[in-house]
Parts: C-alpha cells; sequence; structure tokens
C-alpha cells in the first residue's frame, strides 16, 4: 500500500511538474515574444533615427555643394572679368585715340613737307665731327667758286 501511495505521489508530481512545465514553455514563449517585440521596436525607432540622420546629412552636403559650386562660380567669373579688363585697359592706355593719331598725321605731313622744301634748297648735307677736337665739319663741293670778300665761303655739297 505504501507503494501504491507512493505511486500516487509520483504521479501526482509528474503531473504538477508536467503543469508547471507547461506553463514556463508558455510563459517563455510569451517572454520570447515580448522581446522579439521590444528588439523590433527598437530596431525599427533606431533605424528611423538613424534614417533621420542621414537626410540631414544628405541635405547638409547639398547645401555645401551649391555654397561650393556658388563659390567656384564666381571665382571663375571674377577671373574671367580681370583676365579680360586687364589687356583692354593697357590697350586703352597705350594704343592712341583717334584724335591723337590724326594729330599725328597732320604732324608727319608737316615735317615731310619741310623735309622736302629742305632738300630742294640742298639741306642733305654731310656734318660730322672731324680732328682730335671733334669739330663740326661738313662736306664741300670743291668745283664749285668760293664767296665773300676773303673767298672764305665755299658752297655746301649737298646729295
Amino acid at each position: 500500500m505504501q507503494l501504491g501511495l507512493l505511486m500516487e505521489a509520483a504521479q501526482t508530481h509528474q503531473k504538477s511538474a508536467e503543469s508547471t512545465l507547461r506553463k514556463l514553455k508558455a510563459t517563455t514563449h510569451d517572454i520570447a515574444t515580448i522581446v522579439r517585440d521590444e528588439v523590433r521596436n527598437v530596431i525599427v525607432t533606431e533605424l528611423q533615427c538613424l534614417e533621420a540622420d542621414s537626410k540631414r546629412a544628405s541635405n547638409a552636403l547639398r547645401e555645401v555643394q551649391r555654397a561650393a559650386t556658388l563659390r567656384v562660380l564666381i571665382w571663375s567669373v571674377g577671373i574671367t572679368i580681370l583676365c579680360s579688363a586687364i589687356p583692354l585697359l593697357l590697350a586703352c592706355w597705350l594704343i592712341p585715340s583717334r584724335g591723337e593719331i590724326a594729330v599725328l598725321r597732320a604732324r608727319h605731313d608737316e615735317l615731310a613737307i619741310k623735309i622736302a622744301s629742305l632738300e630742294e634748297r640742298g639741306g642733305r648735307i654731310d656734318l660730322r665731327r672731324c680732328g682730335a677736337g671733334a669739330r663740326l665739319c661738313v662736306r664741300v663741293d670743291r668745283k664749285a667758286p668760293s664767296y665773300g670778300e676773303q673767298s672764305d665761303y665755299l658752297v655746301v655739297r649737298g646729295y
């Protein structure tokens, strides 16, 4: 009889252990589901924060790119204008104006007329510095007669 009671007690304990084990499995399953859901929620939240940070970083990089592009454009236009302005200013400063060219041509024509007049009057004389004292000398026409009271004037030979 004791054996029967012992067996019955063992069976009761076994049923109680099985019931507790089923409850433990159900609780473990519930905890696993809760942990899985919580991990998912945390991961989703963190990924959303990461997405927002990535979008902000991407927008900031686009703004930096726009600013850099604008700065490069401004520098390029400025350097182009400067490189174009320097030769133009030098040309305006160095090249004579139309009025100045007209004045220079008139002066040239006037001097050309005076030179032609001098050439007609024998103005192509040969002047040099002669001797140790570097005195002024002129080539004379020895075939021409001499003039003056003392015959000390000679005719200059022109070309």
